[in-house]
Parts: C-alpha cells; structure tokens; sequence
C-alpha cells in the first residue's frame, strides 16, 4: 500500500494509506451535505462545514485511540509493533508476530473495543454538560455524532468474524478450548467469511430497496471483510510453516554478481537483458558492497546511463538487506519489507553465500504445502 508517515505516539509510527482519504472526504461530505443539516437544519452552511470537518478528524482520532490500544497492550505483552496504519476501511495496528497465549489474545483484542466504548461515553457526558450549560449545537451536536460513531465501531468490532476484533476473541476462546492456535485460526476465519457474505447480502438487499450508496459500502466492507479473513488464515500459516527455518535453507546459492565500475548502460545490455533476475549483488575488489534493483536503473533517466555507474546507484550494504546463513525466515520477512528492494542477501563472515526473493520464499512455501499438505 502506498502510505505516508502523519507521526508518531508513544514510539509507534502513525501512518496514512493514501486510500484513506476515499473515506475521509466521503465521510466529511456525508456529514456536511446530509446528516448535520438533516438533523440539525436551522444551521448556516459554514457551521455545517465546520460540524463536518471537526466531526471527520475526530472520528480518526478515535480509530487512531482504538488501535493504540491495540499496540499499547500488545507491546505490553512482548509482541514488536511497528506502528498503526490508517487506510480506506479504518485502521490497523501492525504487528510482527501473533499472541503467545489465549489470554493475551484476548486481551490484545478486547481493549480496542473497551476504548471506543469508553470514547462513546465520553461523548455522551461532553454532548450531555453542553446542553445543560447552553453550549453552541455545533459543540453538542457533533459530540453526539462522536458518541453514536463510537458505539457502533465498539459494537461492529465485536462482531464473532475473524479479523475482526470480536473474531480474534473468538479465536482466543476456541484456542483456549482446543489448545490449537492453527485450527482456532481457521475456524475464526470461517466464521469471519459467514459473517462478510452476510453483510454482502445485506448490501445487495439495500441495492434493491433504492439505497444504492448504503448497499454498495455495504458490499465492499463484506468484500473487503472477506478477503482479510483468508488472508489472515494464509498469512498465520507462512508464519507457523516458516516459523524456526533457516536462510540457508531458502536461498538460492552462488548468485551472480556485478562488478560496482560498470556502468548502467552495460548493466542493462549485458546482464538484465540476458538474465532472468531483477536484481545483482554489487562486489568491489572481490567484496561484497551492496545490490542494485532493476527498479534502481529504471529510476534513473535514460540519458544518465552511459554515464552512472552501478557503484552511483546500487544500494550499499547495511543491516536491512544482509542477513546470516542461520537467521529464520520471520525475520528475512520483516528485512525484505523494510528494504525497497525486497530482496536480501545472505552472508557468512562477509562473504555473500546466496540471495533470497520474495519469489524464492513463496516457491518454497508452494513445495512445502504440496508435499506436506499444510492446510
């Protein structure tokens, strides 16, 4: 997803997908041209605007609160978080590995609905003391909103479908029952896609009642609902499966490499051109001192190619694309999603022993299911 940096609370990264901003000026147009001058229409269209853009930034405000709850106790519990992303259907708080115990997960996934419970009460007191101490409606009438927002986020995400909050509570229940995060996990996303095909269907039925724009984000949440709870399955698989297995065992040994003198233009001529790889380990002297990307080539202008040379643009060595022979998969994972080149090379004593992929590690993973029938 393509995403920018908002800031940072509490040492975790907010981030903003740009499929954020669909929603926010949907939900800002909703409240400014429908639901405040409906509810509310003895108002101007400046207050109107005003109600729509306080109400829109303070609803993300309480999305960001839900999830920092989530990573708060999350970090609590021993689990690395990397921050929270706000995107098209809310936000997420993203995590490198799962809970350890049922009671974590529980824990984990309960508070964030437990917050934005306790976001609606509060709303609820502020729209409360201002009618009774005569407050603008501008004030009251979007803490009311706030309240009413906050309570249906609470009670949406304790819905029993897996991503969902309520689904992964679900999930912490069943494990706890049957011991078996792999089958809690699937039977959570079985009941997260029954969930998402009902609210499909309940978009198809507003279709047909004449309420086109409700039926039709009713669709996509289910749609989206969906796929995020396969996902969810498949990615807690490649974890388990990769879980403890070496680098060694994935790459792919001896790749060839580049000298850093050449230049792009004989970069691209005699090895992209005739080579299936997109991308070369960079070596000087007979050392190993970075990697250049296809990508890194077609970036740079056409014109400059005679002239730049791999060295100029390649992407040295450091700590995010070298691994060792016997650092696990995970973390190869969570290194190839830090670096831009989504590749990693493999080092013993600073000597390059191989390269990894995403390719190489999904070819893998494709011989590891047939053979062992991971499901």
């Amino acid at each position: 997803m393509q995403s920018f940096r908002l800031g940072s609370i509490f040492g975790l990264e907010i981030r903003v997908d740009l499929s954020w901003f669909l929603i926010f000026f949907l939900i800002l147009w909703s409240l400014t041209e429908s639901l405040f001058p409906r509810v509310y229409p003895e108002l101007s269209e400046i207050t109107y605007l005003f109600m729509g853009v306080l109400g829109t930034l303070l609803f993300f405000v309480s999305l960001i609160a839900h999830e920092l709850a989530h990573s708060l106790v999350a970090k609590v519990k021993g689990i690395p978080v990397e921050g929270i992303t706000l995107f098209v259907f809310g936000g997420i708080a993203r995590t490198r590995m799962d809970a350890e115990t049922p009671g974590d997960e529980f824990q984990i996934a309960g508070v964030g609905p437990l917050v934005s419970l306790i976001l609606a009460g509060l709303f609820t007191l502020i729209a409360w003391l201002g009618r009774s101490a005569s407050w603008t409606i501008a004030v009251t009438g979007v803490a009311r909103y706030l309240a009413s927002i906050n309570l249906l986020l609470a009670i949406f995400n304790l819905l029993p479908g897996f991503p969902l909050d309520g689904g992964r509570l679900f999930r912490a229940v069943v494990w706890k029952i049957t011991g078996d995060l792999k089958k809690a996990t699937r039977i959570a996303s079985w009941g997260g896609q029954f969930f998402a095909y009902i609210i499909i269907a309940l978009g198809f039925v507003q279709l047909f009642n004449g309420n086109f724009l409700g039926g039709l984000w009713l669709i996509l949440i289910g749609w989206f609902l969906a796929n995020a709870a396969e996902m969810s399955y498949q990615q807690h698989l490649i974890r388990t499966v990769l879980q403890g297995i070496p680098a060694k065992e994935v790459m792919m040994p001896a790749p060839e490499t580049v000298t850093s003198d050449l230049s792009l233009q004989t970069l691209v001529d005699d090895y992209f051109l005739h080579r299936r790889y997109q991308a070369f380990p960079v070596t000087q002297n007979g050392d190993l001192v970075g990697i250049i990307s296809l990508n890194q080539v077609k970036e740079t202008p056409r014109e400059k190619w005679q002239q730049q040379t791999v060295a100029e643009t390649m992407t040295p060595i450091n700590d995010t694309v070298t691994v060792r022979l016997e650092t696990p998969i995970t973390q190869v994972l969570e290194k190839m999603e830090d670096s831009g080149i989504k590749r990693v090379l493999v080092t013993r004593d600073d000597q390059l022993e191989g390269i990894i992929t995403g390719g190489d590690i999904s070819s893998w993973l494709r011989r590891i299911r047939e053979l062992k029938k991971v499901n």
